[in-house]
């Protein structure tokens, strides 16, 4: 791609004229169709470009002006792959606009402004200018359009962050590629399945695949070959990309999970900040991503060339493997950030129709400011509530997306006046679209605010959330805080306290012991404080309120019996993870033990401390790796009736304390026990779970095992890997009693023949390790 200066494309734009006075929807651009002698006619006019309609919602009443540039790009980048012919490409900032001012008596319907335009090159960028003159708090009245599919800015992982555009973001919408096929998604279908048979793995696309080097990558035949702008490469040349997730399928299929759920992916500008990390002296960024610029485009920096494309060649090859996709979104703000962070963002909603997007207090000239980000979107108003559904719409049906988590959910509850719906229009009209009636719908249940809904979410029988309180007590339990037997237990049963009287079922409460936000599973037993010190900000920033426990020592140590401890206390919160009814959610890293050095709020961290390391992966496979593995194959394999549908009856579940049938709930010490009978005639393995947390050793008598039969050890997370998972519990048989080392837990499965269900180590050693090579299953024979 070649870039030149405005003076070497003099001609660029004459071709472009306004066709006819347009239409006010579809909001956006898109293409029209040529009005002439003959009436309506086809898209393509003659004037050596595409006829399109733009159309953008705005209070503003008289002036209203479409600009629209020449392509433009920060640094070189390949051929997009779209089909067009790329043409001359203008350095960013040199040329001046083609500028159509619109007259309202012409072009303005209701509160619309809408133009046909005829003679449009491709891959043309365009702006709104609207009002006379900018607003004096902001430094322009362009205005990108809400509504655009797609963006121009830098793109390509090497230009995340990157010092050479730095102060440099302006995006524009690009105009989309008129008669460009659709994207093909040769006959793949999305998985579909059931919620209660989900395992999420929470990831980031840039961090989990940024160290990933030329190890782990896919096949060409797992990929579905070359297609779509996808050449087959692999290893360092998609690091940090979406194409880089398709080279580590394999990896997630040979842990077990199904469904990712991917940290926010629309393009937001990594660079917004100008922090410097005061430890290593090194540029921070908008690691995350919770600062979304344009909410129907891909992020541009996830990409090589082609964002929307290559997205949807991740989406396709997740479900043919039989991975669905989760999008973390956040319409609870915008990157425009309010009046109190310097400076001001402004992308164009605070131009457009600030009092309808944003909430205002202060007569209107203070942005109100429950999601701790400088703004608030006014969710529940009529125009924000329709581009929020329309943004939804776009990544489920074009997109492929099979859900979405909202961040900081509860400001979907919230109405115009910032006091909490019932019935908030916004989720309503969501949840009961019939083009997604599959779509999974998960709510972060509470915002910075001091709205906190979980378990009285909205959900109109659909809605999922984040089961905080699940996690808060499986940390406090574990870790040995007096008392929590009875709440515990509640939380291994679905939290039915909570979602059992609104009518939902155990799979709406999404359970986790750690997210991207907060400790990691190690840092979690290994820092009693937060050590933030690399953000900048004094370690001010992050949750003071961890519930966590260093197990004697605060941050690394070479102490033995500490360290036994600590992989006692990782293994102890996953057992009570994924044993538990709910939806079991695992985070990025966390088996293998991924350490952020205490840090607990690494939003602007990109790099070792938030990237998935592949090599500490690779290095400690038989250990932490394989003990997920064989605990997620215990769920979904061995005993599936783990994810449950309804909440547990009395004759399902049956609690113990020390002796069969006495669980001592009011027994402040935290030892508690259940067996869970096998409701499938044949083959049952029923199962017998105890937690020992406390720094007491303890002895369990154990209940009768069931007819024909005796108990085997499955799980001792006291014992050293590869013991801690039993190969095959019919080895190790158990008669009546059994005894717990402090802080641990142990599973046992009735015996009555060797389980064909539990996976013999070799063979899972074997799926991970041909996973981490980029062999898929079904190449193993799996």
């Amino acid at each position: 791609m070649v870039t030149n200066s405005a003076a070497d494309v003099p001609d660029w734009g004459a071709s472009i004229s306004i066709l006819h006075r347009g239409r006010p929807l579809p909001y956006g651009c898109s293409a029209t169709a040529c009005v002439g002698n003959g009436g309506v006619g086809a898209a393509a006019d003659t004037s050596g470009g595409s006829s399109l309609n733009f159309s953008i919602f705005a209070k503003e009443t008289t002036h209203a002006v479409l600009l629209l540039f020449p392509p433009t790009t920060a640094a070189p980048t390949p051929d997009d792959g779209d089909g067009d012919s790329d043409g001359p490409v203008v350095a960013a900032g040199a040329a001046a606009p083609v500028e159509l001012r619109l007259d309202a008596s012409q072009h303005r319907t209701g509160m619309v402004w809408h133009v046909a335009v005829a003679g449009v090159p491709p891959r043309t960028e365009y702006l709104w200018r609207i009002g006379a003159a900018a607003d004096p708090r902001w430094y322009t009245n362009e205005c990108l359009d809400p509504y655009a599919r797609k963006v121009s800015s830098p793109t390509g992982a090497d230009m995340y962050n990157a010092t050479s555009v730095r102060g440099d973001y302006r995006p524009r919408g690009v105009v989309p590629s008129v008669g460009a096929p659709e994207f093909d998604w040769q006959g793949v279908v999305p998985p579909r399945i059931p919620h209660h048979q989900l395992v999420i793995y929470e990831m980031h696309v840039r961090g989990f695949t940024l160290q990933a080097g030329a190890a782990g990558t896919a096949t060409a035949a797992s990929r579905g070959g070359k297609d779509q702008g996808y050449d087959g490469g692999g290893g360092a040349g998609t690091n940090g990309t979406f194409l880089g997730v398709i080279d580590k399928i394999p990896y997630l299929r040979a842990l077990g999970v199904n469904c990712v759920e991917l940290l926010p992916v629309m393009e937001f500008n990594e660079m917004e900040w100008s922090f410097i990390n005061p430890v290593t002296k090194q540029r921070l960024s908008q690691y995350w991503g919770y600062s979304t610029v344009a909410f129907f485009s891909p992020m541009n920096r996830f990409a090589r060339t082609d964002a929307t494309a290559e997205f949807q060649t991740m989406v396709r090859e997740l479900h043919r493997a039989g991975i669905e996709v989760i999008l973390d979104v956040v319409y609870n703000h915008t990157a425009e950030m309010g009046l109190d962070f310097l400076p001001p963002g402004h992308y164009g909603q605070k131009t457009l129709a600030p009092g309808t997007y944003y909430m205002l207090e202060d007569n209107g000239t203070k942005f109100v400011n429950y999601s701790g980000c400088g703004n608030t979107l006014s969710c529940n108003n009529p125009v924000t509530a329709e581009w929020i559904h329309e943004s939804l719409r776009y990544w489920a049906l074009s997109m492929g997306v099979d859900g979405f988590r909202f961040d900081l959910a509860s400001i979907l509850t919230r109405g115009t006046d910032g006091v909490a719906l019932a019935n908030p229009p916004v989720v309503e009209r969501i949840t009961k679209d019939p083009c997604m009636r599959d779509v999974k719908l998960i709510a972060e249940p509470w915002d910075c605010g001091g709205l906190y809904q979980v378990g009285t979410f909205p959900h109109y029988g659909v809605w999922s959330e984040w089961n905080g309180k699940f996690r808060d007590v499986v940390r406090q339990f574990v870790k040995g805080d007096h008392g929590l037997k009875g709440v515990f237990a509640s939380r291994l049963c679905g939290s039915q306290d909570m979602y059992g009287p609104s009518g939902r079922a155990p799979y709406h409460s999404i359970n986790f012991v750690t997210a991207h936000d907060g400790f990691s599973l190690y840092d979690l037993v290994s820092y009693n404080d937060k050590h933030n010190e690399h953000n900048g900000e004094n370690n001010n920033d992050g949750e003071q309120h961890n519930n966590s426990w260093n197990c004697g020592v605060e941050g690394e140590t070479s102490d033995p019996k500490v360290r036994s401890l600590r992989d006692r206390q990782m293994r102890n919160m996953m057992v009570a993870l994924l044993i538990s009814a709910g939806t079991p959610m695992l985070c990025m890293g966390d088996e293998y033990g991924h350490t952020k050095g205490g840090n607990n709020n690494g939003w602007c961290q990109d790099g070792l401390l938030t990237a998935f390391d592949w090599a500490a992966l690779r290095d400690g496979l038989d250990g932490l790796p394989r003990f997920f593995a064989k605990l997620i194959r215990l769920r979904t394999q061995t005993a599936p009736f783990l994810a449950r549908t309804t909440f547990y009856t009395g004759s399902e579940i049956v609690w113990h304390g020390e002796r069969p049938g006495e669980p001592a709930w009011d027994d402040a010490y935290n030892f508690l026990a259940f067996t869970i009978p096998d409701p499938r005639s044949v083959g049952g393995a029923h199962l017998y779970v105890a937690f020992n947390a406390g720094a007491e050793a303890r002895t369990a008598t154990l209940p009768p095992a069931p007819v024909g039969g005796s108990w085997g050890r499955l799980v001792d997370t006291a014992l050293p890997s590869p013991r801690d998972f039993s190969d095959d519990p019919v080895a190790h048989p158990i008669e009546s009693t059994y005894g717990l080392a402090p802080y641990s837990a142990v599973v046992l499965v009735h015996i009555r023949r060797a389980c064909p269900e539990a996976t013999a180590v070799e063979d899972v050693m074997e799926v991970l390790r041909a996973g981490l090579d980029g062999v898929g299953l079904s190449e193993m024979g799996h």
